[in-house]
């Protein structure tokens, strides 16, 4: 019996390899996501409390400069508080291209190893016919053998 062979094996482990830095790819920009994420409600977290600080410091007395040294920081906190979430939905949308691509490429592999299973099925089914075959002929063989008396 020979063994069973998928011609498109090779495009298959090709497909598996390239998900797979798909996926490795994927993983990195989701980890810069979560970074970024970090990054912003650290600066959104240090803006409120200083925040709160001039609120509380506007109620006990302060000087004027010291009143826009707050106002001069919180406007710069802002700014930079913007800009990273720019680059946050610039790595969010990175993230959904990427996470696009590897659903395509699992699908392309999804479609080769389903066409591997139906080419595996056919194999299997065409040995047992050739076995039940093989054995039809056997009891034939034996059948005929016995009437003739050997």
């Amino acid at each position: 019996m020979k063994k069973f062979h998928f011609s498109l094996e090779t495009v298959l482990d090709y497909k598996n390899q390239a998900l797979d830095a798909l996926r490795a790819e994927h993983g990195a920009i989701l980890a810069q996501v979560r970074a970024q994420e970090e990054v912003v409600r650290g600066l959104e977290e240090e803006h409120t409390q200083v925040n709160e600080e001039f609120s509380r410091r506007k109620l006990e007395g302060l000087t004027v400069l010291d009143a826009l040294n707050y106002e001069q920081y919180l406007r710069a906190l802002e700014r930079e508080i913007a800009e990273e979430r720019r680059k946050l939905e610039a790595l969010r949308r990175r993230e959904g291209q990427k996470r696009s691509q590897v659903v395509e490429a699992r699908k392309e592999t999804a479609t080769i190893e389903k066409l591997k299973e139906h080419k595996l099925e056919a194999y299997r089914k065409a040995e047992q016919k050739d076995e039940e075959q093989r054995i039809e002929e056997f009891v034939s063989t034996a059948r005929a053998m016995a009437a003739l008396g050997m």
